[in-house]
């Protein structure tokens, strides 16, 4: 605001300077520097005056809110007195309430001590009766055991004695018998030794008549086994006699095709390029493959196999 003022009054004066020198003709026309100047602090008052407005808005805003603030402030010390009310009143039921607590604690404390003593005494007895109950149950149990006992011995005396008469009855019986059986017993031995000395004599001669067959069997067994090792040497043989023969069939079936493919004339030629007869040439032109080697190779072993299984099956009972 006294920056305003200032600045009021500069212009005021220079205004009343600008009219002064417009009357005096005596006096040159104003300078440029002046009118620059003039529009300087034009300008420095439109900004002040601006500055003024905002810094009264905020002004205005301030005292709201100081307003606000001291009617806080009031609700707050209203809240202080009247929470200052609530602990004088609780510190007053605190005072009681641990009053009331040491008492309690010096009641507990005793109703503690009486507990503890009835409780031990308790104990005591819940011991005593868990003894008498397990001695009475003991007891109970040799009861059981000794009325059970009793019962079956009396079962076994009841038995006992049924079988002793029944017993004495055979006795009696089986001492009959003993003496009819000793006068049956001599009769038979004489009987027996008679047909002893028979059966002898024909189990000798069944032992001599079954001996002559067992050496009858083996050699007829022997010349089984011969007759078997014979016939698979021979088989052998034949089916590699068979599988030469194939050989051999293919061999010049495949000769023959050659032949036919070649001329008389393009044998001749090969043989005097080679310098070897034609005979040699079919010789040359008869080698086997690997392939058909092979396969005799492993056709030759299947068949020492086959004669191997073939000894141990005569070998085994």
């Amino acid at each position: 605001q006294q920056e305003k003022e200032d600045l009021q009054g500069k212009l005021k004066l220079r205004e009343h300077l600008s009219q002064t020198a417009g009357k005096s003709e005596a006096t040159p026309a104003p300078s440029k520097n002046s009118d620059l100047e003039m529009k300087q602090l034009q300008c420095k008052l439109k900004n002040s005056n601006n500055e003024i407005s905002k810094q009264s808005t905020t002004i205005k805003s301030l005292k709201n809110e100081v307003q606000e603030k001291e009617e806080r402030v009031r609700e707050l010390q209203a809240k202080i007195s009247r929470l200052e009310r609530d602990l004088s009143m609780k510190r007053h039921l605190i005072e009681d309430l641990r009053s009331r607590l040491k008492a309690n604690q010096e009641n507990e404390k005793t109703s503690n001590e009486t507990l503890e003593s009835l409780e031990r005494k308790v104990k005591a007895q819940a011991e005593d009766c868990l003894n008498k109950k397990t001695c009475i149950d003991s007891l109970k149990q040799r009861l059981n055991v000794a009325t059970k006992e009793k019962s079956h011995y009396e079962q076994m005396y009841h038995k006992a004695k049924d079988e002793l008469e029944k017993k004495e009855l055979k006795l009696n019986n089986l001492e009959s018998k003993m003496i009819e059986t000793e006068h049956a017993m001599t009769e038979l031995e004489a009987t027996a030794s008679q047909q002893l000395q028979g059966l002898a004599k024909q189990t000798g001669q069944a032992l001599e008549t079954v001996q002559r067959k067992l050496l009858l069997t083996n050699d007829k067994v022997e010349e089984f086994m011969t007759f078997v090792k014979a016939l698979t040497r021979e088989l052998q043989q034949s089916v590699q006699e068979l599988r030469t023969k194939i050989k051999q069939a293919k061999k010049m079936e495949e000769v023959r095709a050659c032949k036919k493919g070649l001329s008389q004339e393009s044998v001749q030629l090969a043989a005097s390029i080679l310098n070897v007869s034609t005979t040699d040439l079919e010789e040359i032109l008869e080698v086997e493959d690997d392939e058909e080697t092979a396969k005799t190779k492993m056709e030759f072993e299947k068949d020492k196999e086959w004669l191997q299984y073939i000894q141990k099956l005569l070998e085994a009972q």
